[in-house]
């Protein structure tokens, strides 16, 4: 299991494959969700930019990804 943290308050599925290593390009990406070989939650999504948000889990063939918070910054 890989750990993805945000950076932001969600990041769109396509791009986490992109960015978590399934997936080499975007176009790649888009395909799977598409063909639906993209699992969010337990469940197939085929919505390319599906927000995902923390505390979710995403698998992509072998790859499961679990998605965590950003860290709170200490300003």
């Amino acid at each position: 299991m890989e750990l993805f943290q945000l950076t932001s308050d969600y990041i769109e599925l396509c791009n986490l494959l992109k960015c978590s290593g399934p997936c080499v390009s975007g176009g790649e990406a888009k395909h799977l969700i598409i063909n639906g070989q993209v699992l969010v939650d337990g469940i197939f999504e085929r919505r390319k930019k599906c927000k995902i948000k923390a505390g979710q889990t995403v698998v992509c063939g072998q790859y499961e990804i679990q998605v965590i918070a950003k860290e709170a910054s200490s300003s």
